[in-house]
């Protein structure tokens, strides 16, 4: 049996989902609270494998609370489920240890499914909320990308390697990723070295962080 915590200020909203769910008979509904602050309270007593958790709540936000019931107990799954697909949320509820992100026009079949998948440890994002992350991310990359080029004249294809650098790739790596030579990618790494004025990956690693 699945043990789930609904979460929800939206009280007539949480019974209905709560319907929903104890449909199935692998899971039982242990709990609904309103708020973030009455969620943590619940997980610290009840430990429910499966946390269904909203974004906007008073008190305390889904996101925060996520965060401090995964402090709590790890092993805990929480997926949130919210009308809004906004990519500051997304990335901050996966930053702070959610398994997924639904929104609330899933089926009731689907959402009775990720409630399942979560609890085996897979993790719930739907092809649009996927989407989502990877234009968040690009946008983060391009950012960082830019930055480095102004700071030391570096080229577009240095300035990619450069991150690559800075997140630990080794220069095998990086050839194989971006399908360069070892030796081409070799003397990409030499030219950021002189732009950055640096003689050692270490060196060159803090001093591209410190701009990226």
């Amino acid at each position: 049996m699945i043990k789930v915590l609904l979460v929800d200020d939206q009280k007539i909203l949480a019974e209905g989902i709560r319907s929903v769910l104890q449909s199935c008979g692998d899971i039982e509904v242990c709990g609904v609270c309103l708020d973030g602050a009455a969620a943590i309270e619940a997980c610290a007593k009840e430990a429910p494998d499966v946390v269904l958790m909203d974004i906007r709540m008073p008190n305390v936000n889904g996101v925060v609370a996520t965060k401090r019931i995964k402090e709590i107990d790890p092993d805990i799954k929480i997926i949130i489920l919210t009308t809004f697909d906004d990519s500051d949320y997304i990335l901050s509820a996966i930053n702070n240890g959610a398994s997924g992100y639904l929104l609330k026009d899933i089926s009731s079949s689907a959402l009775i499914d990720a409630v399942k998948n979560a609890c085996n440890g897979d993790t719930i994002l739907p092809s649009r909320i996927a989407r989502k992350i990877t234009d968040a991310a690009a946008m983060v990359s391009g950012g960082r990308q830019a930055r480095l080029k102004k700071a030391f004249g570096l080229s577009d294809r240095e300035a990619e390697i450069a991150l690559m650098i800075a997140d630990g790739f080794t220069n095998r790596q990086i050839a194989s990723a971006l399908k360069l030579s070892d030796g081409t990618s070799r003397n990409y790494i030499s030219s950021i070295y002189l732009k950055l004025g640096v003689d050692s990956r270490a060196a060159a690693s803090e001093k591209i962080k410190g701009v990226s």
